[in-house]
């Protein structure tokens, strides 16, 4: 399962620097796949979605920080817990129960994002 942000966030900046993917920006930030990771040029993505990594896309929000759901993976690969709940003081970074992927599909994220 992805991770998401709710409305319940005050904006602290604890979480972002704790993602090793650079999946969450602070709101009104635009984003780019290419962010903390080793992704370049045009791709095709795991889910099969076609981008190029430098592309600055638009924020997923306006008010609150916010996580990029094709670049989180959970922590998975990287630590035994996701980072940004285990920092979150107020408990607001907590899994999307729309976006369920499995652990191997997690790991196939962060070997595609970060690869050599």
């Amino acid at each position: 399962m992805a991770i998401i942000i709710t409305d319940e966030c005050i904006n602290c900046g604890a979480c972002e620097p704790e993602c090793p993917n650079t999946a969450i920006y602070e709101a009104s930030e635009n984003w780019k796949y290419a962010d903390g990771t080793k992704l370049k040029g045009d791709l095709v993505l795991p889910n099969g979605k076609e981008a190029n990594a430098e592309e600055e896309r638009k924020p997923l929000s306006d008010e609150v920080y916010y996580i990029v759901f094709d670049k989180c993976t959970e922590c998975v690969g990287f630590h035994d817990e996701p980072q940004c709940a285990a920092v979150c003081p107020v408990d607001c970074c907590v899994p999307d129960e729309n976006r369920v992927e499995s652990e191997e599909t997690l790991l196939g994220k962060q070997a595609f994002m970060h690869e050599d």
